[in-house]
């Protein structure tokens, strides 16, 4: 099974529409969405949700108002504030356990606490799995590596030859647990300042973990000068800019109505999005297949 990831360095890049250009065009894949802080590729491809689960990612500090002294050694001690009148504030709390520690009556326990759902599904493209985080939770990492290592499973039990994930944005640790292990890790950058630094950054990260990159530049036409520099940093990376987007009101419109890209373009506004399916499947060594009949 080959593993494509879908990452963007910053958020707003149009990534997720690429990823479900891409999940369009395999004919059947398994697909990840890993930005579990904000999962948006169920939109566009509309999974039958067939079941879910909870997961922690975290704990809090509880205390216990029947064992507890009020001696104060724990709110005195929590350096984040969490700890008022001899309760905790669940969305100031960080877990570190410092106050069960200190606690001389026992009062004080760490809680695992539910940090998110899971869900799998039916798309018309295959199989889907992805998460949505609690509020307040910042452990997304840990959910991230859960929603991979759940598609890679249903992959393998069922067959899949591919696995298509649309990542998380930027280069921390949701990031690093969407890229691991993948074949090829497509950046998708928008031609701006911004665009062309964060781009940087997530090629080193894939850099970093010996993961072959392709670079697609979305909207290339709003900033030519940026565009050109980063065709210029592509170059001197030895990195493949796999294709151009020009900006296109069907994009836009497509993700205002909820549909899937090929859906909403028509004819030449589409070759782009269909040159750089097949440059994906070249750069992981699997034949592109017509929409459909890959089995």
């Amino acid at each position: 099974m080959k593993q494509v990831v879908v990452l963007s360095g910053k958020g707003g890049t149009g990534k997720t529409t690429v990823a479900a250009a891409l999940v369009e065009q395999a004919g059947r894949a398994m697909i990840a969405d890993c930005d579990v802080e904000a999962p948006n590729l169920h939109l566009l491809l509309k999974p039958r949700t067939s079941r879910s689960y909870t997961m922690s990612v975290s704990r809090r500090a509880s205390i216990d108002p029947g064992l507890c002294t009020r001696c104060g050694s724990c709110e005195g001690a929590c350096r984040f504030g969490a700890i008022r009148e001899f309760r905790v504030e669940k969305h100031a709390c960080e877990g570190c356990g410092l106050c069960e520690r200190l606690c001389p009556a026992g009062a004080v326990s760490m809680q695992a606490q539910e940090g998110g759902e899971v869900f799998v599904g039916e798309t018309p493209y295959g199989k889907m799995v992805w998460a949505r985080l609690a509020v307040g939770e910042e452990a997304s990492g840990k959910m991230v590596s859960q929603v991979r290592m759940e598609a890679q499973a249903l992959a393998v039990e069922e067959g899949y030859e591919l696995l298509l994930v649309d990542g998380s944005p930027g280069i921390g640790c949701p990031v690093i647990a969407s890229v691991t292990g993948a074949d090829l890790a497509l950046m998708v950058a928008e031609p701006t300042l911004s665009g062309r630094h964060d781009l940087a950054r997530a090629l080193e990260t894939a850099s970093f973990f010996r993961i072959p990159s392709l670079v697609c530049i979305n909207k290339c036409d709003i900033n030519e000068v940026e565009t050109e520099r980063i065709r210029a940093d592509c170059f001197s990376r030895g990195v493949e800019v796999a294709a151009e987007i020009p900006y296109l009101e069907g994009l836009a419109e497509a993700a205002r109505l909820c549909v899937t890209p090929l859906e909403a373009l028509n004819g030449e506004a589409s070759l782009p999005l269909r040159r750089l399916f097949r440059k994906v499947m070249e750069g992981i060594g699997l034949p592109a297949p017509q929409a459909g009949t890959w089995h």
